[in-house]
C-alpha cells in the first residue's frame, strides 16, 4: 500500500495568517482599526451603512490575493494590480493602496508575539516589495 504524500508545510506567509487564526476568529476589527490610527483619512471611506460588511469583504479578498500571490499564482494574485488601479481612479492613492498589506502584516506581527518568526518577518518583507512592485503594473 502506497504512502499518502505529505502535504509540504505552509510557507511562513500561510503560517502567519494560521496562527492568528488560532488567536483571533476575524482580524477586521484589528486592521482597519490600524488603518484609521495610521490613516486618519481612511476613515471617511467607510462612512455608511453597510461599511462593515465592505471592510470586511475588502480583507478577505486581500488575504487571498496575499496567499495565492505567495503560492500558486492561479488567478486570484492579479486582483491585486487590478484593484490598486480601480482605487486609484477613485482616489486612493497607490501608496496608501500598497500601505493596506503592511497595515495587515504590522496586525499579524502584534498578534502574533513571540511566534513572529524572522522567517514569516523575512516573508512578509518581501511579500511588501514584490506586491509594491507588483501593484504598478497595468493588470
Amino acid at each position: 500500500m502506497a504512502e499518502a504524500p505529505m502535504k509540504a508545510p505552509p510557507n511562513p506567509i500561510e503560517r502567519s495568517f494560521e496562527l492568528a487564526a488560532s488567536r483571533c476568529a476575524d482580524l477586521t476589527p484589528r486592521v482597519y482599526q490600524r488603518l484609521f490610527e495610521e490613516h486618519p483619512e481612511t476613515r471617511m471611506m467607510f462612512r455608511s451603512q453597510g461599511s462593515e460588511l465592505v471592510m470586511g469583504s475588502m480583507l478577505a479578498l486581500a488575504i487571498e490575493a496575499v496567499l495565492d500571490f505567495t503560492d500558486e499564482r492561479s488567478g486570484h494574485f492579479r486582483l491585486i494590480a487590478c484593484e490598486a488601479a480601480s482605487h486609484e481612479a477613485y482616489g486612493t492613492s497607490r501608496d496608501l493602496f500598497i500601505a493596506f498589506f503592511a497595515i495587515i502584516r504590522e496586525t499579524l506581527r502584534d498578534l502574533l508575539g513571540d511566534e513572529w518568526s524572522p522567517d514569516i518577518a523575512e516573508a512578509w518583507d518581501a511579500l511588501l516589495v514584490a506586491i509594491d512592485a507588483f501593484a504598478g503594473v497595468p493588470a
